[in-house]
């Protein structure tokens, strides 16, 4: 009878809470200010290969505690690649999610006037991702290497950012800035402007004044590290280009100990950013992603083989952290086939960018991968027209008039030891005919370079 009793009391009462609680949600929701858009910190070393962090290697020169602590609390990739194997296109295929080719940048760009390619740049009718995001109302910075055309014409505030302080050539003097060719290369903007200082803690440096200046509004931070990139320089060596260079000081890429001092530079940098996030209390709405552009030049491939410059998964497989603490969970590993390409389709969809059906990207959102733990399915990725990976299948062609052709199991051979070609000639036909067709659909309406001066 009690019972009876509070169901009817309960039925009775029932509309009038509802009404009662209907409306204090209706105005809780109202007085509640809209979820911040999240921010974006794009962070990518150069020349760092796979076996070159403690936490994918046993790598004996350089231990890098402030990654590998980045890596325990967020997402490491064990199958992550760069869509080139040397600097200039993997940072054209980052920025536009789409294969290098595209914009008429399979090779770097070369800092000498005597050579064409000098002349080459990333084109304004390319779209990137900052300048999508910077459409939608964040703040957008690139601090260190462009290497996306020497020329004023090609700056990266004419791509979508608000903001750059580094260098347009390959690689600088970490002390003096200047390039290879003795000439000085550090920007503010548009404008030449020096910053006293070894290169890594200035790109630290500014990407750290960037945070803390746009804290409070959304942004995206593109912070394109030279390290560990040639000249073998630590943070107390002398200049060995410029007016003030030691020449008789030049060390070689073997060189150990100096090595080491160049990746412990970077590794630092990597922590102090993650830990002014954290101070800044943006952490929850802050999606941090590592990598490298391509394989290493002094470094350790790890079990791989190839370097900087190979087609085999050397020369382009890197390693590659996701960390946001409020979305991704800690100490997670993955091993679905991603590419660089893949993430401006994924800052895109995560900051509901409403456009990006419109953008014929190459890429895909890796939303999925980060936050549910969903695979992607087998995929075909290419490079170069040279190489090409089919799920666990890499096929790799040698040299045209050597026309030697190479199939490996990556599941059972990542070291890419047991050629398999005769074994599976179907598989290779197969292949073949996707790479030669992947070549044909790039090349069609690929951007055109200027003709040299």
């Amino acid at each position: 009878m009690i019972v009876s009793q509070r169901c009817f009391l309960s039925a009775l009462l029932w509309p009038v809470m509802v009404m009662a609680f209907g409306s204090d949600l209706v105005a809780r929701q109202a007085a509640a200010p809209a979820e911040a858009p999240p921010n974006f910190v794009i962070i990518m070393a150069d020349d760092l290969g796979y076996g070159d962090l403690s936490c994918y290697w046993d790598y004996f020169r350089a231990p890098t505690p402030h990654l590998d602590r980045m890596a325990s609390e967020g997402l490491r990739f064990t199958d992550f690649h760069s869509s080139g194997n040397v600097c200039s296109p993997t940072r054209a295929g980052l920025l536009t999610g789409r294969y290098q080719q595209r914009a008429g940048l399979p090779g770097v760009i070369n800092a000498d006037p005597k050579v064409a390619a000098h002349f080459f740049g990333l084109g304004r009718n390319e779209t990137t991702f900052a300048e999508c995001l910077q459409k939608a109302g964040y703040r957008t910075g690139i601090f260190g290497k462009w290497h996306l055309g020497y020329d004023v014409y090609f700056n990266p505030l004419e791509h979508g950012f608000d903001e750059f302080r580094g260098y347009v050539s390959g690689n600088i003097d970490y002390q003096s800035h200047y390039d290879r060719m003795e000439k000085f290369d550090w920007w503010k903007g548009r404008e030449l402007e020096d910053q006293e200082g070894y290169v890594t803690h200035l790109v630290t440096k500014n990407a750290i004044d960037f945070i803390e200046r746009n804290k409070a509004r959304p942004f995206c931070l593109y912070v394109a590290h030279e390290a560990v990139h040639s000249p073998w320089q630590g943070p107390f060596d002398a200049p060995i280009r410029g007016p003030n260079a030691r020449k008789d000081l030049v060390k070689g890429k073997n060189n150990t100990a100096v090595f080491a001092k160049m990746i412990g530079a970077l590794d630092e940098g990597v922590g102090e950013i993650l830990s002014t996030v954290k101070t800044c209390g943006i952490a929850d709405r802050t999606l941090v992603l590592f990598f490298s552009d391509n394989g290493p030049a002094a470094g350790s491939s790890g079990p791989l083989r190839g370097r900087k410059g190979s087609n085999y998964e050397g020369g382009h497989r890197v390693p590659a952290i996701a960390w946001w603490p409020s979305r991704i969970e800690p100490r997670q590993e993955t091993d679905v086939l991603a590419i660089s390409l893949d993430i401006m389709p994924t800052l895109l969809s995560i900051a509901g960018y409403e456009e990006q059906a419109g953008l014929a990207l190459d890429g895909v959102d890796l939303s999925p991968v980060l936050f549910d733990k969903q695979s992607l399915g087998d995929r075909q990725l290419f490079w170069n027209g040279r190489a090409m990976r089919d799920g666990k299948w890499k096929l790799v062609l040698g040299k045209p008039k050597q026309g030697e052709v190479e199939l490996f199991d990556l599941s059972q051979d990542v070291g890419e030891k047991v050629n398999l070609a005769e074994q599976y000639p179907e598989r290779v036909a197969q292949m073949r005919k996707a790479l030669d067709g992947w070549k044909e659909e790039v090349a069609r309406g690929a951007t055109a370079q200027p003709i040299p001066h």
